[in-house]
């Protein structure tokens, strides 16, 4: 018999208390964070037990039907495996061709024509080279990339891990030509470049120090006493390029502008300045390599490290050659309005079975309108992963390689990638039971409640929501519009709690499981998603604080003359 009668989460649906009804739904969220940090399972073991709580909640706690419910989570696995893991394949295979031809150990002698300072490279790489990936890409796609970038030039896998998750960033809020921003702005009526140039006012002061804290990760306080130079020039680039771009010039490029100017005051002032302790660092580094074998964090990802040659020009064409074309490739694909029309016209859009009749959503939102998360957008050629496939096929064309030779590199990233697959595919199917059930929206209502003081919190509202999800994208369609409203009522600009919104996940990201598992893959530590977590909260928790601490204060006289202003 089809069900006709649509569901509509409750606020505070147990026992009409919203404090109780909102700690029931962080039991999920507690879940994954107990598994994955205290007892140290496997990340897909703590997604599906994760998954398991949320739908518990949702169908006792929550009043929703177990057929909705399941369905909810088959549309979110579904998700995660199109186009999150595809992403993440392409990526992957992209950058084995580069590998199996031979080519990728030239790359490695280029950075270091570039600088032979493995501290400086995990900079140029990981914050400069990510945030631009970050900006035309996202998704994952600048964790997987400089991960392995990183293990090309020595990095032990637990090390390139934790470097590129803290670089991935500052980067995010304008990340995928600045979607996270776009969707705030549609969402709350607020035009999205007041929203971007407001984020422009609080994100720059963490890009600011993000380089310096890379350091600090790769070779402690020794490695900061020497290089903090080139961190703090990258990162104050980058930093007044992201300001400069939001505010005045173009929210959707801030990313690619920041980038780009990063990396050119890191090769001017390379010309100039040379770091000390070069040779003891990389020591360090194979140290570190052999200290993390000992623990058993023994990687999977085929980098062969040998002596570093002279490369001729040729060389570092071909060398390069892939980077380059993904620059252009996605350039052409997110900022050339008629290809960006063209390929969003091949978009797929269907209602997902069992979630709809023939009357309309059988899932509603809070307002009692249908949710449109219940459409699954099938975007076979616009998203980014089969625009790295493209990538990578003409990539191995030039490099002259046989299809049947790209095709078995495929099928054994396939095999390699099966854990990772689940493990997305659960974080994705937690994220839209807990969405919409209305678990996450009685959670931040709940914060929201908390007065004067919410100011100060609302950060924190993003950073659930990217660590629940894996996208600011998604955080601010679930919580822009709450954030808006709380603004409205406490007599704070709207412009401020909305971006903070977007702010707060930019930090979150670093800890989404989501993250965590392709990070993980990226580094050939598979099953060691527990250790990573539990290495990177630390920084997660220290960012927001800093966040939260920014946001309160740009709520006051103390620090409100940092606010754009859109008078």
């Amino acid at each position: 018999m089809e069900l006709r009668v649509p569901y509509q989460p409750e606020i505070a649906p147990v026992n009409g208390s919203l404090t109780l009804s909102a700690l029931v739904a962080l039991l999920p969220l507690l879940t994954i964070f107990i598994t994955l940090g205290a007892l140290r399972w496997k990340a897909h073991w703590a997604g599906l037990s994760a998954v398991a709580v949320a739908i518990l909640v949702a169908i006792f706690g929550f009043n929703m039907p177990v057929g909705l419910t399941v369905f909810s989570a088959l549309e979110g696995a579904a998700f995660g495996i199109f186009p999150i893991t595809w992403i993440v394949l392409c990526a992957i295979w992209m950058y084995e061709l580069t590998v199996e031809s031979g080519h990728f150990e030239d790359l490695r002698s280029t950075f270091h024509v570039i600088s032979d300072d493995p501290r400086i490279l995990a900079i140029l790489i990981a914050f400069c080279f990510g945030g631009l990936m970050e900006a035309l890409a996202g998704f994952g796609a600048p964790v997987a990339i400089t991960g392995v970038m990183l293990m090309s030039i020595g990095y032990p896998p637990l090390r390139a891990a934790l470097t590129v998750l803290l670089a991935n960033t500052a980067p995010v809020a304008f990340g995928a030509i600045a979607t996270p921003i776009i969707t705030a702005g549609t969402l709350t009526g607020i035009p999205y470049q007041e929203v971007g140039a407001t984020v422009g006012h609080q994100t720059p002061v963490l890009a600011w120090f993000v380089p310096l804290l890379l350091v600090l990760i790769v070779d402690g306080k020794r490695g900061v006493k020497e290089v903090w130079p080139a961190a703090l020039t990258i990162g104050l680039s980058f930093a007044v390029a992201q300001w400069v771009s939001a505010t005045w010039l173009s929210v959707e490029l801030t990313d690619v502008i920041a980038s780009l100017v990063g990396l050119a005051a890191g090769v001017v002032l390379l010309r100039f300045w040379k770091p000390k302790g070069t040779a003891e660092a990389a020591q360090r580094l194979i140290e570190m390599k052999t200290h993390e074998a000992g623990e058993g964090f023994h990687t999977t990802t085929k980098v062969e490290i040998n002596e570093v040659k002279p490369v001729t020009g040729p060389k570092v064409a071909m060398a390069l050659f892939p980077y380059l074309l993904v620059i252009v490739i996605f350039t052409v694909a997110k900022l050339v309005a008629p290809v960006r029309t063209a390929l969003g016209m091949t978009d797929i859009k269907f209602r997902w079975p069992g979630l709809w009749t023939g009357e309309g959503a059988l899932i509603l939102t809070g307002a009692g309108a249908d949710n449109s998360s219940t459409i699954f957008n099938f975007n076979w050629l616009s998203n980014p992963g089969t625009l790295l496939l493209i990538t990578g096929i003409i990539v191995g064309l030039v490099y002259r390689m046989s299809p049947a030779l790209m095709a078995k590199v495929f099928g054994r990233q396939v095999y390699k990638l099966r854990w990772t697959f689940l493990t997305i595919g659960s974080v994705l199917a937690l994220a839209y039971v807990m969405n919409l059930s209305g678990q996450t929206i009685t959670v931040g209502t709940w914060i929201a409640g908390a007065g004067a003081i919410f100011a100060f919190l609302s950060p924190i509202l993003g950073w659930i929501g990217t660590a629940v999800t894996g996208s600011d994208t998604s955080a601010n369609a679930l919580f822009s519009t709450l954030q808006q409203t709380a603004a409205q009522h406490l007599g704070i600009d709207e412009h401020l709690l909305v971006a903070a919104n977007t702010s707060g996940g930019v930090v979150g990201k670093m800890i989404s499981p989501q993250n965590l598992a392709i990070a993980a893959t990226a580094v050939g530590l598979v099953g060691k998603e527990s250790d990573i977590f539990r290495r990177s909260i630390p920084w997660s928790l220290g960012l927001l604080a800093v966040l939260c601490l920014l946001v309160g204060l740009q709520s006051t006289p103390v620090l409100s003359w940092m606010m754009p202003n859109f008078g």
